[in-house]
């Protein structure tokens, strides 16, 4: 077992609540998969909760080494919560053919979130 790549990423909850009022529906449809998006509703801390999927997702990517340029798409990541609740990885399409292509066969993914930033680790496993 070796890490194969690491990324980290930090954003600004004020910064996904605006996305949220100015493009709704539209926004959570480009970067979550229908099951990320269903697990936010009814959420007190909806936009926390949604910053720090997104910040997984960006982390997932600078892992992988390739940010959105090599034709993956938001959706193609999906943060999935194991039986215990832990936050973990299901990838498909391109994201799924990289990390194939990496040797990368596990993902070890951590979030938290406050008010204001939600931040996310996540290390590919080989």
């Amino acid at each position: 077992m070796r890490i194969v790549g690491h990324g980290i990423d930090l954003v600004e909850v004020a910064r996904i609540e605006a996305i949220l009022d100015r493009h709704g529906d539209r926004f959570l449809a480009r970067v979550f998969t229908p099951a990320e998006a269903a697990q936010s509703e009814g959420r007190r801390r909806r936009a926390e909760h949604l910053a720090g999927r997104f910040a997984a997702k960006e982390a997932v990517l600078k892992a992988l080494g390739t940010g959105l340029d090599s034709g993956i798409a938001w959706t193609e990541i999906e943060v999935v919560p194991s039986p215990r609740g832990q936050p973990t990885v299901r990838l498909v399409g391109r994201a799924a053919a990289i990390a194939r292509e990496l040797g990368i066969g596990s993902w070890s993914l951590s979030i938290s979130h406050t008010s204001a930033q939600a931040a996310a680790s996540a290390i590919a496993i080989g």
